[in-house]
């Protein structure tokens, strides 16, 4: 059921999160830097969904696989770097799943050392990893 680290693995950081209420609760972090109401989407509130913060993080994460990525190419990245991260809540015939796309914006460099930095990402990326095979992704550079 569970899948765990390799023992050869050196774990960096565990986030650790206390949920209550599912889709309309809340969340905290155990050191309390996280401290959020959940609101189920399409509804009046507040709160933010599992989808909002599944994109924010993947964002996050990717940026850091960018730099990363660029690194091996020799090209750095310019301090308007952005990624704007959809992750969709999808219902099809075996019940829910996600799907989510990746709009990468490089200003100022060139298009096919953007793409090469996007696709090294994409393979270096934890987020990228652990849902390569299990949802669609799109990776996309404006």
């Amino acid at each position: 059921m569970t899948a765990a680290a390799s023992t050869q693995d050196n774990v960096l950081y565990t986030g650790r999160t206390h949920t209550i209420g599912g889709r309309t609760g809340a969340s905290r972090s155990d050191d309390g830097r996280l401290d959020i109401a959940l609101t189920r989407f399409g509804t009046v509130g507040t709160g933010t969904n599992p989808e909002q913060l599944f994109a924010a993080g993947w964002s996050a994460c990717f940026m850091g696989a960018m730099a990363r990525a660029a690194q091996t190419v020799g090209v750095r990245l310019p301090d308007d770097l952005a990624v704007d991260a959809e992750v969709d809540l999808v219902q099809g015939p075996d019940g829910f799943a996600l799907a989510a796309r990746l709009k990468v914006s490089v200003p100022g460099v060139d298009r096919d050392k953007a793409l090469a930095i996007v696709e090294g990402a994409h393979q270096l990326c934890p987020y990228s990893k652990a849902t390569r095979g299990n949802i669609a992704v799109d990776l996309s550079v404006a």
